[in-house]
């Protein structure tokens, strides 16, 4: 017996999604920390604010071990994280932009970062993820890219690196 159709009254229960409705990203914070991924980072966080005209921050967060105090020097790890934010600086200014470079020191960077995210009134979030996996072959996320995603208090957008070709 064929189905029956349904009756003339009936009206769907599915509505379509307005795809072309986002919220404006006036504020990007960027992640970077001298990874493969930092230009990747920055490019993106480039593409999604400048139509928009987004400010647009670098961050880097150096990380202190618990046994040393974070107001203490750390000159070596400062000129690295300088380095780094240069860097940065660079790829945005290739792409036409400028970027306002934070440096921060914390014990923990997943709660810096979303700390920062919060403190800047960020609209979005961008964070690399390198390509990388464990002996057996298992990709490994780390422990920073869950803390953000559960705690940010703004859309978060990861930029992994693309996979490394066979045999290179």
């Amino acid at each position: 017996m064929p189905p029956r159709p349904p009756p003339r009254h009936a009206t769907s229960l599915i509505h379509p999604v307005n795809d072309t409705h986002h919220p404006p990203i006036r504020r990007i914070v960027v992640c970077v920390n001298g990874a493969s991924t930092d230009t990747l980072v920055v490019e993106h966080a480039a593409a999604l604010g400048k139509p928009a005209k987004a400010a647009i921050v670098v961050l880097h967060v150096v990380e202190i071990d618990w046994t040393l105090p974070l107001d203490g020097s750390a000159a070596g790890l400062t000129e690295e994280a300088q380095r780094i934010l240069d860097i940065a600086e660079a790829s945005a200014e290739r792409v036409g932009l400028r970027l306002e470079p934070v440096l921060l020191k914390a014990r923990n960077v997943g709660a810096a970062i979303v700390d920062e995210a919060a403190a800047q009134g960020a609209d979005l979030l961008v964070l690399g993820l390198p390509y990388r996996t464990r002996f057996g072959g298992d990709f490994v996320l780390g422990t920073t890219v869950p803390y953000v995603f559960k705690n940010a208090p703004c859309t978060v957008s990861v930029v992994r690196e693309p996979m490394p070709e066979e045999g290179a």
